[in-house]
């Protein structure tokens, strides 16, 4: 496409009231954005150490563990953290900051773990059960019970509704400490 002269406008050295009070806002923004990028931050880190603990205290399990149960628990406090950081930070960047921090301190101190909480296919079935939009938690347990191979299973169910509601009550929780929510 071509422009001629008269299509081209140049502006003076003073900018109009319309851009700077633009150039105002984003900087209020930006303000907010860097007093609440620690608290991000903070969020992300704390959540992958619960995240960790909790991995912990059910990885010495005994021999009649179910595996898949275990690491399937896993995966569902993993995507309810992501779903979590969605929810409370308020702000897709800061959102995006706090599940940096929670990737890279769990890579950081327990990479076994980072390495087994990250499985796209478990994650977009969980996607597609919190999408829906209603009955978020029930749907969140069926899911469970159906990719630890227990599609039905009420027991599994319930088990998988419990653990969503559980940590998405610890990040609310943490972020509402954290100052990222009303």
């Amino acid at each position: 496409m071509l422009y001629s002269d008269q299509d081209i406008k140049i502006a003076g050295d003073k900018p109009s009231k319309d851009i700077q009070q633009n150039i105002s806002k984003k900087a209020e923004e930006k303000t907010l954005s860097k007093a609440q990028i620690k608290a991000a931050k903070e969020l992300g880190k704390t959540i992958a150490r619960r995240f960790s603990a909790d991995a912990e205290k059910f990885s010495s399990a005994d021999e009649t563990e179910d595996f898949d149960m275990l690491l399937q628990r896993r995966l569902l406090l993993s995507f309810t953290a992501t779903v979590g950081f969605e929810q409370y930070c308020g702000d897709d960047a800061l959102s995006g900051m706090a599940q940096k921090s929670f990737l890279d301190t769990l890579k950081k101190e327990n990479a076994e773990l980072y390495g087994s909480s990250a499985d796209t296919g478990a994650f977009s079935f969980y996607y597609l059960a919190y999408r829906r939009g209603s009955e978020i938690d029930r749907r969140m347990g069926q899911t469970f019970a159906m990719l630890c191979s227990h599609d039905g299973d009420p027991v599994y169910q319930e088990l998988g509704e419990a653990l969503y509601c559980w940590f998405i009550s610890v990040v609310r929780k943490t972020a509402a400490e954290l100052g990222l929510t009303d």
